[in-house]
């Protein structure tokens, strides 16, 4: 059976990082029902769609069931609360106090159900002089520090493709509600987990940080290189674009060797790998006279037989059929989406094979089932 299996999990989440973590948990077995306005979520009306439904809301609800509750009518709340009662997961992102507000807060569901992990993603978090003021992906990358380091250095801060702060606190969510799982299991209390935007895309610039702990200065951008090691970045071959990385002394001498400069070797520039990257132009251009007379598949293919990383810069299809075998991909169930690519979560689980298809909820499609299983029908 897969590892949440029996989870119950109510989503009152939207749009992007609640509905993120809360489908890596219906990956792995979690009951989750996805708790909706009567108009739905708000991504149900954002494209690209086809034949009527959306593609973005499908790939962040697969297999999930859908119940319409408006939480503004007594009826729909009580609903609401005897769901709360039978779950052991609340997932919600709602800007902090609005759930308080709606009769759905952490304090009044923790007092009705004691073992419950509620889970609040927010922008900014629910303490501190910033935790009321409205956040989106690109506000938080802007305010996190990703985008002045993200770049070329005589260019300016750029955001990174995707919207990363929001799948970034998703993925920290269903991360510390699986810990908080395991710690129940051995306290047979819950909690109210605290996740915030911003927090989680500071943790992850272990690289920059280190580099401002070293010497107080804020790290700036650098391009499509390493900051700190070389070479270590993105170089021009003759058709395409090529990435090689030579982190460390030996398969430096090894890219030397492959590129028919092993007299470098022992060179002040190239010697140490902070010789080189105090001199990367110099190194980029050396390893670029080279890389410039082959095509990009002869300097990856080249590479790995001397033993140099390296690898070619791939469009998204080219990636989706790069890890289709490991199972990251399958495939949707549903009248209009068929057969269509669907993401899903990409660990490899020894006991349980990675579910397939996906399914996609019809708004409200599940109500009665959904009653009738976590028995308040």
């Amino acid at each position: 059976m897969p590892a949440l299996s029996g989870i119950r999990v109510l989503d009152l989440s939207r749009v992007l990082a609640g509905p993120f973590c809360t489908s890596l948990l219906a990956d792995i077995g979690a009951d989750v029902v996805k708790v909706e306005p009567p108009n739905g979520d708000d991504t149900r009306h954002l494209g690209p769609f086809v034949e009527g439904m959306s593609v973005y809301f499908a790939m962040l609800n697969r297999d999930k069931r859908s119940i319409a509750l408006d939480l503004k009518n007594d009826e729909d709340l009580r609903t609401l609360w005897s769901l709360v009662d039978r779950a052991d997961v609340l997932v919600e992102n709602f800007r902090p106090g609005v759930a308080d507000r709606l009769g759905v807060g952490a304090e009044a569901m923790l007092a009705r159900n004691p073992g419950l992990i509620y889970t609040s993603i927010s922008g900014f978090g629910q303490t501190g002089e910033m935790s009321a003021r409205p956040a989106y992906d690109l506000i938080i990358q802007a305010m996190s520090g990703i985008m002045e380091t993200t770049g070329r250095a005589d260019g300016e801060p750029t955001k990174v493709g995707e919207s990363i702060a929001d799948l970034q606190a998703g993925l920290y969510g269903s991360w510390a509600i699986c810990a908080a799982l395991v710690e129940r299991g051995r306290t047979g209390r819950g909690q109210h987990l605290d996740i915030a935007m911003l927090d989680a895309m500071v943790s992850l610039q272990l690289t920059n940080a280190s580099l401002l702990a070293a010497d107080g200065t804020p790290p700036t951008r650098v391009g499509n290189r390493h900051p700190v090691s070389t070479p270590f970045g993105v170089y021009q071959a003759a058709d395409a674009p090529v990435v090689l990385a030579a982190a460390n002394d030996r398969t430096f001498q090894n890219l030397l060797a492959l590129i028919g400069r092993p007299d470098l070797a022992d060179h002040p520039t190239y010697r140490t790998d902070e010789a080189r990257t105090a001199h990367e132009p110099e190194v980029r251009a050396t390893i670029e006279s080279w890389t410039r007379q082959h095509s990009a598949a002869d300097v990856v293919a080249l590479a790995g037989q001397q033993g140099v990383p390296a690898g070619p810069v791939q469009d998204l299809q080219q990636a989706l059929d790069s890890v289709r075998h490991r199972g990251v991909t399958g495939h949707f169930q549903h009248p209009a989406l068929d057969g269509m690519t669907a993401l899903r979560q990409p660990v490899a689980f020894q006991n349980t094979p990675h579910a397939s298809p996906s399914t996609t909820p019809e708004l409200d499609a599940h109500r009665a089932e959904v009653l009738h299983d976590w028995t308040i029908g």
